[in-house]
């Protein structure tokens, strides 16, 4: 399986991933190993009829929910079939009683739920469903040399659109809140304390607004429509994350050079 090359840690690592995405997301997507997944699936997702079918072919599972981040669900085939089949119409189904959205985003994808319309014969649902496969599997890889590499390529990826959802700005946080990487990227960034998570919701959306204000001076999210932005507070998380890796034995001088040196 192909390992991508991140030779710094910190804010000098993340730009040299930046420089290298391209060519490494590409010999990551053409190893043998990926090949034979992706072109099982596109091969084979056709034939599928019903959730069942889908959650009895491990190898069609793995692709489907490493599209969506969930590869950890990989043997919980009663609770993903239950997703499936439930679909995302009305807000008792389990897909959409769960504060993580990517439940819902791959029930709706699929479409075996009542009152959905299945997608998998589509003619771009393959190559979308593949596209988002590749994706996070580059992630993953990133992660396992360097995990703070693998939350800032998600929030690269999805906090835009996040941002550009067309629901109120509680329900964007509410969203951020739900999705652990986008939650451990605005919580590094904003210092909140590790048992944070802990105190009530509300609170905690209280919190995050307030602490937003502070650091970005605004708690609108749609303002994260801006790659620039999206930037932003992906260096923020970074630069946190590495002071906090130098330990407390770091001195305030030799943690500015870290940070210059990036």
């Amino acid at each position: 399986m192909f390992t991508p090359v991140i030779p710094f840690s910190g804010l000098a690592g993340w730009r040299f991933l930046q420089r290298t995405y391209d060519t490494q997301f590409e010999a990551l997507n053409t190893s043998a190993q990926q090949q034979r997944a992706t072109d099982y699936f596109t091969e084979n997702i056709a034939k599928v009829t019903s959730a069942e079918d889908l959650v009895s072919d491990r190898r069609l599972l793995e692709v489907a929910l490493g599209a969506f981040g969930l590869q950890d669900d990989i043997n919980n085939r009663f609770f993903i079939q239950k997703i499936l089949e439930e679909g995302t119409v009305g807000d008792d189904t389990l897909a959409n009683r769960f504060a993580d959205p990517r439940y819902a985003e791959l029930s709706r994808a699929f479409g075996f739920g009542a009152k959905e319309l299945t997608q998998v014969r589509i003619s771009t649902f393959a190559p979308d469903i593949i596209a988002k496969y590749q994706a996070n599997s580059f992630e993953i890889a990133a992660g396992a040399q360097d995990e703070t590499m693998r939350v800032a390529l998600y929030a690269e990826r999805e906090l835009s659109q996040v941002a550009a959802l067309d629901a109120s700005n509680d329900t964007k946080w509410f969203t951020v809140m739900g999705q652990p990487p986008l939650r451990a990227l605005f919580e590094k960034a904003l210092n909140l304390p590790k048992a944070f998570g802990q105190i009530d919701i509300d609170q905690q959306l209280t919190v995050f607004k307030e602490r937003a204000r502070e650091v970005f001076g605004s708690d609108d999210l749609s303002t994260f429509s801006d790659p620039a932005q999206v930037q932003d507070v992906i260096t923020q998380y970074i630069a946190r994350a590495q002071i906090d890796s130098l330990g407390t034995g770091a001195s305030s001088t030799s943690i500015a050079l870290m940070l210059l040196q990036s």
